[in-house]
């Protein structure tokens, strides 16, 4: 079994709080409508084609300038906003793990499966896993920046398949974007989390029910 890092298992959950506390701090009232609204605005942008074809993922330098490029929209709320998200928002150790994701990685190494991660981000992941206890679930983490490929290129995925030891044919890869469909070209089955979900409990039960 292969997982996307981001909005899979683990997401950012005070984004939006980041947005108004730094407003605050510069005399700016955001109401915390407003505060989502224009994160959801910028993380929308940042999964389209336009901007994921920017190679960002391919080195921490690319990382920073392309997203913070994309935050500027926010520098209209208040300036130097954009520097603050990067910094506060985009380090993977202050994103945390959705409610599911203990309980299913638990379950699937239950049933003896082999566990990858492999995502398009800029730092290793392997430390963020540490931090929560869930190292001990993942048997390897697979990074664009280190690979020298991004999601949907077959490469990342490939890597990612050597590296649990198992042939494409083996593996299921999960994510909740349209890159990580991209494995289907490595020779890999694919499911897709649908968009919606309820708080922050993901919908990774789906999951375990597909491999009884």
């Amino acid at each position: 079994m292969l997982f996307d890092w981001g909005d899979t298992l683990f997401h950012a959950p005070h984004a939006p709080e980041v947005i108004s506390s730094y407003a605050a701090e510069r005399g700016v009232k955001v109401t915390d409508a407003e505060a989502r609204g224009l994160w959801d605005e910028l993380w929308a942008a940042g999964k389209t084609p336009e901007e994921i074809a920017k190679g960002r993922d391919l080195s921490p330098d690319a990382h920073r300038r392309v997203w913070t490029a994309l935050f500027a929209r926010a520098d209209r709320v208040a300036p130097g906003l954009s520097r603050a998200l990067y910094e506060r928002v985009m380090d993977p150790n202050s994103w945390v793990p959705f409610a599911d994701t203990p309980r299913v990685l638990r379950a699937l190494r239950e049933r003896g499966l082999r566990i990858g991660v492999v995502s398009n981000v800029p730092a290793v992941l392997r430390p963020v896993f540490a931090k929560h206890g869930l190292e001990r679930f993942v048997d390897s983490f697979t990074h664009s920046f280190e690979v020298g490929a991004e999601k949907p290129d077959p490469a990342i995925f490939l890597a990612a398949a050597r590296s649990l030891r198992l042939r494409p044919e083996e593996i299921l890869m999960v994510g909740d974007h349209a890159v990580d469909a991209g494995a289907e070209r490595a020779g890999m089955r694919v499911f897709i989390l649908p968009e919606r979900f309820e708080d922050d409990v993901r919908g990774l039960d789906q999951v375990v029910g597909m491999t009884e």
